[in-house]
């Protein structure tokens, strides 16, 4: 399979509802609660892209735009942006939207880097050489 063809398809999507027990004094979604959903979702493209065994070693430039208010609907969108030999970048965007309208903007960015490892946690390759 081409490597364009590997990374189309290791796009994830996923949803969630914005709760109450998510939310901060400001009723919008907890800072470290969006990292750790960003989080997720990037392992599970990372994962998607090379059916091996990865483990999250850096986040960068994560960018919060947009409150992302108690009530609301987020989507989690992580594509791959770039291939190392043992390592590998992710993109996600989190887009919020209103329950009842159709309302819906880019909130946060982020990249975050993965490794692949071996049973003893040391690195491997992610193609074949």
């Amino acid at each position: 399979m081409l490597l364009a063809d590997r990374i189309a398809r290791a796009e994830t999507r996923i949803f969630k509802a914005v709760f109450p027990n998510t939310t901060n004094h400001y009723d919008t979604l907890f800072g470290g609660t969006t990292l750790m959903l960003m989080d997720e979702v990037a392992f599970i493209a990372a994962t998607r892209f090379s059916r091996l065994k990865m483990v999250t070693v850096s986040s960068e430039r994560v960018d919060f735009t947009h409150p992302i208010p108690g009530g609301s609907l987020v989507e989690l969108v992580a594509s791959i942006e770039h291939v190392g030999k043992t390592s590998l970048k992710v993109r996600v965007e989190l887009f919020v939207e209103q329950m009842y309208s159709e309302d819906r903007h880019k909130a946060v960015t982020g990249l975050f880097t993965f490794v692949a490892v071996d049973e003893h946690k040391r690195p491997v390759r992610i193609l074949a050489a």
